[in-house]
């Protein structure tokens, strides 16, 4: 997380902070989207090696994300959101394979999924998670403050 900090201050970006250490970290920037995206994946890939994808949320979204989802009287530690780069297809969740007790429904850019059973013991698997990354309702709702504070 050190260094990812690191790579976002030699973007020019500011207030960074980071939260776990699962590579969600939070700043400032007055670049546009798509510019904090190749930014950050050009330094990742520099530091790693190899590819390394990004996904960027404004303020705004964030919020939205955790007033939309559709799961509200769920336990947040097993809600998920699926965060994409693209609106997901119509037809993604019908290709969802391995579903059992599992809900889910379409965002804007995101997939949301109730686990009631927990996410380790599911067998689901959804086609858009290979480029998109998952984080729990705590976490969106932790991002969301750290973003509005």
């Amino acid at each position: 997380m050190a260094d990812l900090k690191r790579l976002c201050a030699e973007a020019g970006f500011t207030q960074i902070e980071t939260y776990i250490a699962s590579g969600n970290v939070v700043f400032d920037s007055k670049l546009a989207e798509a510019k904090v995206k190749v930014a950050l994946e050009t330094r990742l890939h520099e530091l790693t090696g190899k590819a390394v994808g990004v996904l960027v949320r404004s303020a705004a979204e964030m919020a939205a994300i955790l007033k939309a989802n559709p799961f509200a009287k769920a336990d947040p530690k097993f809600t998920y959101v699926l965060f994409l780069d693209d609106v997901p297809p119509k037809d993604e969740l019908k290709r969802a394979t391995g579903k059992s007790d599992e809900e889910l429904r379409l965002g804007a850019r995101e997939i949301y999924v109730h686990y009631p059973s927990g996410m380790g013991k599911s067998k689901l698997k959804i086609a858009a998670s290979k480029t998109g990354t998952a984080r729990n309702l705590n976490t969106v709702a932790k991002l969301t403050e750290i973003v509005s504070g």
